[in-house]
């Protein structure tokens, strides 16, 4: 049986990855591949008690910096090895709303923390584990922040200060950049400009392993 492969969307706040993963869904049903969705941090029930500790903009004391890291990485530990490994060692694929790359991105890059502090987490927690495909949905945080905004109210790290963004941006642009495995889609085109790179691109990568 062969191993199921992992496409991870990445982006900030904004940037349309909900609906580039249902294009991801549909080019993924028509080529009859079988697969499940995750969403970072969660996707499973303690990664999502976790979640909700990160994400709550009303705890009685400040989460530290330390803590929010930290809570990132326990709970995609638990993603990845009650989720993510199983199903791809049955031949299934998955579709991640986030993943490493997004701890790089928002705590590496926006609460600056070391390469090496995150090199370290992560070998812990992840082992090597990379995704076979990344699309990441690019944006000025302007443009995505105030699309967020306009869905509704803003969870702790979407009320972050538009110099954090632009810090998550910058890394996010960087590491993208310098990944053989990451596509780099302009979401700040029309939808149906977005939706088509996104198709393209996976459906690039589906025939590549095919071929």
């Amino acid at each position: 049986m062969n191993k199921g492969k992992f496409i991870v969307v990445e982006g900030i706040e904004g940037a349309g990855k909900s609906s580039a993963i249902s294009v991801i869904e549909a080019v993924l049903d028509s080529y009859d591949i079988t697969f499940i969705k995750t969403r970072e941090p969660g996707g499973t029930p303690l990664a999502e008690a976790l979640r909700d500790i990160v994400k709550s903009a009303s705890h009685e004391e400040e989460l530290t910096q330390e803590t929010e890291l930290l809570l990132m990485y326990a709970s995609r530990s638990q993603l990845l090895a009650n989720r993510i490994l199983p199903a791809l060692a049955k031949g299934v694929w998955v579709i991640g709303d986030r993943h490493d790359l997004s701890s790089r991105a928002y705590q590496g890059g926006g609460r600056q923390f070391d390469d090496t502090v995150m090199d370290a987490i992560a070998d812990v927690t992840l082992k090597g584990f990379t995704p076979d495909l990344t699309i990441y949905l690019d944006i000025a945080p302007e443009l995505g922040l105030s699309r967020a905004k306009a869905r509704g109210e803003l969870d702790r790290i979407e009320l972050e200060k538009i110099e954090f963004f632009e810090r998550v941006r910058n890394k996010y642009l960087a590491l993208a950049k310098a990944s053989e495995t990451t596509n780099i889609i302009d979401a700040s085109q029309n939808m149906a400009g977005v939706h088509n790179d996104v198709k393209n691109a996976v459906e690039a990568f589906i025939n590549s392993k095919q071929g």
